[in-house]
């Protein structure tokens, strides 16, 4: 065999061996059909191994990384999760840095891995052990999707300079609270900053190299409109059903500074992002008129472009206290039934499954050893920890709340299972007399058409006695299948008869 033909052997035997960017993702259509239950991970605790139980990393530990954190891949399957979103994986700042391992969203490089992230035995290099996840990931059915941070570190305004806005004194902006970032200068629609757009078409080169399928971008709103229409037609050229998940809200009205852009929600969409936020961690403080009206507001907002698009249910993030603390267990079980039956994409943080409520006994103390220019354990107390190397999110000391796992993973396997009832019925507001009582229809019409019916109190302190509401339709032929609740609840004559525990929800399936 000559040279040439080996040489052309060697060729075909790669190509065959590629996997080309795009070629099995098809993320972007499941997200539009509402078909992704989406969970927010940080693989810096993900499967964290905290062998003396202080619920920190020690430097004789292991910390979680991309390597140990495809051992709880079965696990995160198992409940019904079939996307996973990776809080940021690129460098962090240590310089005015927050916390002892540097906050997961101060990048420093938007071209590699964060070496935190890393299994330090590996022979592979922090790329290739982020690939070798997300091919695990895929082997199990689970899509991945990459955070892309707003705001650059310190530490690469110092190095890179051109990429920050500065004020009338040459000073980075600080936007908003956020004291370990700095705003960077994006342009706006009528000059983008072509230096800010090379960076993050980088980001993109690689986020596609490593097999990931979509990205999820962080306070998306401050950077102009045409910036994102440039991103995102710059991916699509390379894959089609590349996702995009925009951090805005209906509810966000300003810029974090008065120096950024500011790009509402319906404009992202536009744009071209796939979907959005909406406002549904707002729920904790609402009655039941405002979250209704708040699905009805996402139903036509929705329909209103000319390409489909969609929202997650944020109803928890790492932005957002643990359910549990602002209202109880039940809190939680609520969220997660109304994930399960809601015609958008649940959207859980790690820990949210298990009840766990992010306090850590050593928060915002003293370190004896820090990896940054903060020797303190910075924290947001009932949130997720993003600034220190700390404990696997299953509960903390007390462990995993089993009432709660039980409900997850029991409205996930219910979604799971009516799925096409779930994101292809009709979703119709049933009215209440009590401003704390939300009910809603999901209909699937037909020959033998169906109902998931839901209600629930969102009065956190006091039952509802008495509770009745009217069912179009429903007669003494109806097989009905009791999904959710104590069973107290009662049918006749057309109408539902229930109590209601404080923050209880009830979910029954009707057959007609």
């Amino acid at each position: 065999m000559n040279k040439r033909m080996i040489l052309l052997l060697s060729v075909l035997f790669a190509i065959s061996n590629c996997c080309f960017a795009g070629e099995n993702n098809n993320l972007r259509t499941m997200f539009l059909n509402n078909q992704t239950n989406i969970l927010g991970i940080n693989i810096r605790t993900f499967n964290a191994k905290d062998l003396n139980g202080n619920e920190i990393i020690d430097e004789n530990e292991e910390s979680g990384n991309f390597i140990n954190a495809i051992e709880r891949l079965d696990e995160i399957k198992g409940l019904g999760i079939n996307t996973l979103h990776l809080l940021p994986i690129t460098p962090v700042g240590k310089l005015k840095a927050l916390g002892t391992a540097g906050s997961l969203y101060a990048i420093s490089d938007f071209e590699n891995i964060n070496e935190q992230l890393s299994d330090k035995n590996s022979a592979l290099t922090p790329k290739e052990q982020a690939k070798k996840f997300i091919e695990e990931c895929h082997k199990r059915g689970i899509k991945v999707i990459v955070d892309l941070p707003s705001c650059g570190s310190y530490d690469l305004f110092l190095k890179k300079p051109e990429l920050f806005i500065k004020n009338d004194k040459n000073i980075s902006i600080v936007p908003t609270d956020w004291t370990d970032v700095r705003l960077l200068n994006t342009g706006n629609n009528e000059k983008l900053n072509q230096d800010v757009l090379d960076v993050h078409k980088k980001f993109i080169d690689m986020v596609l190299a490593l097999g990931a399928d979509g990205i999820r971008a962080d306070v998306a709103t401050i950077k102009p409109y045409d910036f994102w229409v440039e991103i995102i037609n710059y991916t699509r050229e390379k894959d089609k059903e590349f996702m995009f998940l925009a951090e805005a809200s209906d509810s966000w009205r300003e810029p974090p500074s008065k120096y950024a852009e500011f790009t509402p929600y319906d404009e992202l969409l536009k744009a071209g992002f796939d979907g959005y936020y909406g406002s549904f961690f707002n729920l904790k403080d609402w009655n039941a008129n405002e979250f209704i009206e708040h699905l009805k507001f996402n139903n036509k907002l929705l329909k209103s472009y000319s390409e489909p698009k969609s929202a997650i249910l944020s109803f928890t993030t790492h932005d957002e206290i643990s359910p549990v603390i602002v209202h109880g267990k039940e809190f939680s079980v609520m969220i997660a039934w109304l994930e399960a039956i809601l015609p958008y994409n649940p959207y859980s943080i790690d820990g949210f499954a298990y009840g766990d409520k992010y306090i850590y006994p050593w928060a915002n103390g003293k370190a004896e050893v820090t990896q940054t220019d903060d020797d303190t354990y910075f924290v947001h107390r009932g949130k997720l920890d993003i600034f220190n190397f700390s404990r696997a999110l299953k509960g903390g000391k007390k462990g995993i709340n089993k009432y709660i796992a039980r409900n997850f993973k029991e409205a996930y396997n219910f979604r799971n299972e009516n799925i096409e009832l779930v994101t292809n019925g009709e979703f119709s507001q049933i009215k209440t007399k009590d401003d704390k009582i939300f009910a809603f229809m999901i209909t699937q019409k037909g020959k033998n058409p169906v109902r998931i019916i839901a209600l629930g109190n969102l009065d956190f302190k006091n039952t509802k006695e008495n509770v009745t509401i009217k069912i179009p339709k429903l007669n003494k032929e109806s097989e009905i299948e009791y999904v959710h609740g104590d069973g107290s609840l009662k049918i006749h004559k057309s109408k539902l008869h229930t109590s209601l525990t404080p923050g209880e929800i009830e979910v029954i399936k009707v057959n007609y």
